[in-house]
């Protein structure tokens, strides 16, 4: 080969075939990833390129394993040398060092029917197949033995990069820099020969900063106070003035909550909303307004549940859900995969503005993101469920002593209340001279019997009230003083049974004696209706009661045994039976134990017996109270099984195993198994994102806070850093700002403080038109880009103006659409509005795929997927919205109200007061002039509704 360089695309070829086109060019390659362009290569790349693409089934037949194919507009992938040549099911179509034996010579060389190559246009010549020979001959080398994508590509990307602490430069003007950011802006400003724009006025500074800040505007006399305000620091006091509102982290909370999809209801075809989601919601705003540092931030929503912050794993499943299962395997294998990849992907575009979801089905075409990477994420979420669990209040852990305190005094009572519980007798013909026993309850139910001796216990059900029988735990007591349960396994007994329900992780065997009450941890039997299961003591012993129930809990009542047999034996097969249910009264009849036993009691005994019952009743309801704990959905987490990596993503094509785990190019190693406690794997991915050593975090964070300071980042793509994303504006700047997170402790509101102080953002936003011919878009932040208000902002904004904003925080939101329960949920919006609606946008119930009429034309994310970024459109609709909606009519007369309480009857200090609440500042004269005109022709409610319409209002400038 010659050795002159020349460079072209792994985007199309990958590293193999790369070397292909190299024997075919006469050249070296280095591989890049960039587009192809094939107009811009020389004929004899054409002719390969076309080559590449027409031997694209051949390779497809070969590939196998984590490499997988992906077609992509007729290009075709293949970048990892062992893989290429292990081959699939109709094995290697190259193989080292046998070109006679290569399938794909035989391919080209046309010694093979119905498998030209190339399908189209000239053969390959002799001296071309021969490159293609000698290459395969040779050992079908490539450049990098590790299998990676070669040369100057993946690992050598910026952003891959550890941030390195720049010099702050040096500019000719320095007298203008506050900070050191202004210093980095005006580097690249006086590069490009600009100059930056002189400060913007105190009353519009104070508008932009408020909005930014809190999401409000500012009152007409904090616009007063500030303006006349001339302390050195008086600036300063506001931006202080403004984190430390509590409405801060409601304007930040509306940022964050796009980049995670966060939405109240399930989305797809019923979209059932999800009444309990909203604790997400307040959690968030209340860590943004505690400064929480962003490190804290990152583990608690990963793994809050370790950390007793139960509602930030609503993170974790805040995407939408599809409840509807099908009976099909297969797709329901791909519904829980779709569910797992929502968890990865939002993750990773969250914390590390990294395309993670773009190696479900192959290895990340761009990025260095092993299909294996993938994997290893899935299986740290694999235990995740979507779904609600309780929340632990603030007072959680006293209200647990003291649920823990009465459950000891109920056990107490319980225990002298089997004292009034009547043996067991055996009935002749189902008849009995006593009287009938109380009837099975779900709860908790005793057998009695005179001491005998066993070594084998059998609890055979015969009948339930519907399904399988379920017993949360049978417990077998020796007689005696020293009386003790001897089934529990950890004195030895071992348990077996008829069967056991499948497949289920907190229904199985080993429940039925490890001391634990409840549901979650109960045998099923395998068989509706029936089943039996056994204990087997380590040695005989007398005993002379056994208790059993279907959920101590209280929280299930079906499946119940209502027809058993209990039976003993000293060795195997003499059974003997020492109670049943023949002698209990029907199930369901609902009678009352003191009207059963009083034929047996005395007077003082039936005293006795009454009251131990009412303090039992009391203790119940007081564990219940202390017991019962809001939920969130929040997800709920099971220990997960193995997780397997699928060929093309396909559930149903399983390939290796795949250890929990992170990003193997990024950050540190991360040292999880299979057997790693589910909580604890979302634990050491938190972990790894927030470690210093990850080059992604602190830049993907700094530049989300720019953008939503300046309405675009220094990377415009937030939530895409890797080689297919924006390259930063300033990139000296962003790594400056990255280290400046970590140096603060990661404060955010630290960030803010030190964006919102430089004179870079305190510049006008007048254009200039020299300017403008050098840098229309504003990139190089010459001046302050004016930006319209986004829905939610623009919503709370007129409520203020008007009066009729409702300042409560916190809590279940308000909703938008009109009521309804249908089993697919109809969302209409309603047309009429009171208190209730008046609250912060920000506390709207947000469905998924809804919008309101009115605010959803405003480019409002519908949280169908992540919205890094929104957009900002201008249409009628919008017009005509702000215009005619029933929302803002009825606004309109409310702030015409409001002005006439607040001016009087004067029209012209209506127009001032209204100036000064919509505009932050005082009215010129001729626009005093045009609105009195406008009040007189028509009336106060129309110059209302022009003024909520006009473009001062609906933006920040």
């Amino acid at each position: 080969m010659s050795s002159n360089l020349r460079t072209y695309s792994a985007k199309a070829f990958g590293l193999g075939l790369c070397l292909l086109l190299a024997g075919l060019i006469g050249g070296e390659v280095t591989c890049v990833a960039a587009s192809v362009d094939k107009s811009k290569l020389p004929p004899a790349a054409t002719k390969a390129a076309d080559f590449i693409q027409d031997i694209q089934p051949i390779f497809e037949k070969s590939c196998y394993g984590c490499h997988g194919p992906e077609k992509q507009k007729g290009k075709y992938r293949l970048d990892v040398r062992e893989t290429a040549l292990k081959g699939g099911d109709t094995g290697p179509n190259i193989i080292a060092g046998k070109s006679a034996d290569s399938p794909l010579i035989h391919y080209v060389s046309g010694l093979v029917e119905d498998m030209k190559m190339p399908a189209k246009g000239d053969a390959l010549t002799a001296e071309q197949i021969g490159l293609l020979r000698a290459w395969i001959d040779q050992g079908a080398q490539w450049p990098e033995a590790s299998g990676t994508v070669a040369v100057g590509s993946k690992k050598s990307h910026w952003a891959f990069q550890p941030p390195k602490r720049p010099a702050i430069p040096t500019v000719a003007n320095g007298r203008w820099p506050r900070n050191p950011i202004d210093s980095f802006i005006l580097a690249k400003l006086e590069q490009n020969e600009l100059r930056p724009s002189p400060p913007v006025d105190k009353a519009t500074l104070i508008r932009r900063l408020s909005f930014d800040l809190i999401g409000l505007p500012p009152t007409p006399e904090e616009v007063g106070q500030f303006v006349k305000d001339r302390r050195a620091d008086a600036y300063e006091r506001l931006v202080e003035r403004l984190l430390d509102s509590p409405h801060y982290g409601e304007r930040w909370a509306r940022h964050w909550l796009d980049v995670v999809r966060f939405a109240e209801s399930n989305g797809f075809e019923t979209n059932t909303p999800r009444p309990n989601a909203w604790p997400y919601r307040d959690y968030i705003i209340r860590a943004l307004n505690a400064d929480k540092p962003y490190t804290q931030f990152v583990l608690e929503q990963l793994a809050g549940d370790a950390m007793g912050e139960d509602a930030a794993t609503g993170f974790i499943v805040g995407g939408p859900w599809d409840e509807v299962k099908s009976p099909d395997v297969n797709l329901t294998l791909q519904q829980r995969n779709d569910e797992l990849h929502d968890m990865v992907a939002t993750t990773a575009s969250t914390f590390l503005g990294l395309t993670v979801g773009c190696a479900r089905c192959h290895n990340h075409k761009f990025d260095p993101i092993s299909q294996t990477d993938y994997y290893a994420m899935q299986a740290v979420f694999a235990g995740v469920q979507h779904g609600e669990r309780p929340l632990r209040t603030k007072d959680y852990e006293q209200r647990k002593q003291e649920a823990e305190k009465m459950e000891q005094f109920l056990a107490g009572l319980d225990e002298k209340l089997e004292g009034f519980e009547p043996l067991a007798c055996m009935t002749v013909n189902g008849q009995t001279n006593l009287p009938l026993r109380a009837p099975v309850n779900a709860r908790r139910n005793v057998e009695r019997f005179a001491p005998v001796s066993a070594k084998l216990v059998r609890f055979t059900i015969l009948a339930t009230s519907n399904l399988e029988p379920c017993i949360d735990e049978l417990e077998i007591f020796s007689a005696g003083e020293n009386s003790r349960n001897v089934a529990l396994a950890t004195n030895g007994a071992t348990a077996t049974a008829s069967g056991t329900y499948p497949n289920s992780d907190i229904h199985k065997l080993e429940h039925i004696n490890d001391g634990r009450y409840g549901n979650g941890r109960s045998w099923i039997s395998s068989e509706i209706g029936k089943g039996w299961v056994q204990i087997e003591f380590p040695q005989t012993y007398s005993i002379d009661r056994i208790v059993w129930g279907r959920d101590r809990e209280q929280k299930y009542s079906d499946r119940l045994a209502t027809n058993y047999v209990i039976e003993v034996a000293t060795e195997p097969g003499k059974w003997q039976v020492i109670a049943s249910s023949q002698d209990r009264k029907p199930y369901g009849s609902g009678s009352k134990i003191e009207a059963d036993y009083a034929q047996t009691l005395s007077a003082n005994e039936t005293v006795e017996l009454h009251s131990l019952l009412q303090q039992a009743e009391e203790a119940r309801q007081k564990v219940k109270q202390w017991n019962t704990r809001p939920t969130v959905y929040a997800g709920m987490f099971l220990q997960p099984g193995v997780t397997f990596r699928l060929y093309r993503g396909d559930p149903l094509q399983k390939r290796e195993q795949v250890t929990p785990g992170a990003l193997e190019e990024f950050g540190p190693k991360t040292e999880l198994t299979v057997t790693t406690p589910e909580w604890q794997r979302r634990l050491a991915l938190a972990r790894w994102v927030i470690d210093p050593q990850n080059p992604m975090t602190a830049r993907v964070m700094v530049n989300r806070i720019w953008q939503h300071h300046f309405g675009e980042g220094l990377v415009s793509t937030p939530s895409d850093f890797g080689l297919n994303g924006a390259r930063p504006s300033h990139p000296e700047l962003l790594d400056w700002l990255a280290l400046e997170f970590q140096k603060s402790g990661w404060s955010i509101k630290a960030m803010h403080r030190l964006i919102v102080l430089s004179n870079t953002y305190q510049q006008s936003s007048r254009p200039n038109a020299e300017s403008s011919r050098v840098d229309a878009a504003g990139r190089l932040l010459w001046r302050f880009t004016p930006r319209r208000l986004e829905a939610e902002p623009l919503r709370d904004a007129i409520l203020s103006a008007s009066g009729k904003l409702d300042f409560k925080m916190g809590g279940p939101g308000f909703d938008l659409f009109e009521p309804n329960n249908n089993y697919v949920r109809v969302y209409n919006s309603k047309k009429e509005f009171g208190p209730g609606e008046f609250r912060r946008m920000i506390y709207q119930t947000k469905p998924r795929m809804q919008l309101d009429d009115t605010f959803g034309a405003f480019d409002c994310p519908d949280a169908g997927q992540i919205a890094p970024r929104r957009n900002s459109s201008t249409t009628p609709l919008q017009a005509l919205n702000l215009l005619n909606s029933s929302f803002t009519m009825q606004q309109a007369g409310f702030l015409a109200e409001r002005l006439q309480r607040d001016a009087g009857a004067d029209a012209k200090a209506q127009v001032r007061r209204a100036f000064r609440l919509l505009f932050a500042r005082e009215p010129s004269s001729e626009e005093i002039t045009r609105s009195l005109k406008l009040i007189k022709e028509q009336d106060l409610f129309t110059f209302c509704r022009a003024m909520l319409n006009a473009n001062e209002f609906l933006y920040v400038f």
